[in-house]
């Protein structure tokens, strides 16, 4: 069961084009981004895409693996109600996660709240939007919102879900990507949502440059202040993210990077690498 895809994506609702209007001329970059990894994926052939949000239901002391079988949303909250998505779960991954991430002394819930379909969060539909145009078939996906935990335990969750791709039947050759879904500074200009902060562009460069790097210890390590100071939402989606790459195995591809609204949008590629049983460009015959 390979991972075939990483990668790291913004989630403003602005470049959807129902949603921005004129205004996407000013992301021109993030959407071309967005259309060229949408090619990559494509390409990769995934059956299953894990994407983890900023924006699910965050719990201060657990990660949340969705358990519900039916998953929709849509953009009604950005006047979009048109924009909207049907997926199914693939609850053998996500029950399995939640054992092995436990079983590792990560606390994990399998989220289940009795109803008709799970509700999907701008953080997932928006990457989607553009990530799943270009798919052949139709792909299962596994939400996942990230905890108040500690950094670690974020690194370590990721760990947990490269444990269940590496373990799970090869038989099935069932292939996965992984979507970190996240924005960086919310301070770069003055108009930004949070207001301006100089640490905002300054954090942003320095996360990009480890990532071009590779440097995990010293993103794990970053300060905590200069952190917060920064207003991000997609740190705790990265920390997972490299958690379930083995470093040997990627090169970044930094696709993007701009902010005019404010807020810092990059779109990563982690390119991987084949092992000796796998073919990262598409299914064997």
């Amino acid at each position: 069961m390979p991972l075939v895809f990483a990668a790291l994506t913004p989630h403003p609702p602005i470049i959807v084009p129902e949603v921005g209007g004129a205004e996407t001329k000013k992301v021109k970059k993030t959407i071309l981004a967005m259309e060229k990894l949408a090619e990559d994926l494509a390409k990769s052939d995934p059956d299953t895409l894990i994407v983890i949000s900023p924006h699910g239901l965050v719990y201060p002391d657990r990660f949340n693996v969705c358990g519900m079988e039916n998953l929709r949303g849509d953009l009604t909250n950005f006047n979009t109600p048109q924009v909207s998505f049907k997926f199914k779960n693939d609850l053998d991954f996500a029950k399995v996660l939640d054992e092995t991430a436990n079983k590792e002394g990560i606390e994990t819930l399998l989220y289940d709240n009795r109803v008709d379909f799970y509700e999907l969060d701008h953080g997932v539909i928006v990457p989607l939007y553009f990530l799943t145009k270009k798919l052949e078939h139709s792909v299962k996906v596994v939400p996942i919102a990230y905890s108040l935990l500690s950094r670690a335990s974020h690194f370590s969750f990721g760990q947990a879900i490269s444990d269940v791709i590496n373990n799970l039947d090869k038989s099935e050759e069932k292939r996965v990507a992984i979507i970190a879904s996240g924005d960086l500074s919310h301070r770069l200009i003055f108009q930004a949502p949070a207001g301006f902060s100089p640490v905002g562009e300054k954090f942003d460069q320095k996360l990009i440059s480890l990532l071009k790097q590779k440097k995990t210890a010293e993103i794990l390590d970053l300060d905590e202040d200069f952190v917060e100071e920064a207003g991000e939402c997609g740190y705790r989606s990265i920390l997972i993210l490299l958690g379930a790459l083995d470093e040997e195995r990627y090169t970044p591809e930094i696709l993007s990077y701009e902010g005019p609204f404010g807020v810092g949008y990059l779109v990563a590629n982690f390119k991987l690498k084949p092992s000796s049983d796998q073919d990262c460009g598409g299914r064997s015959e």
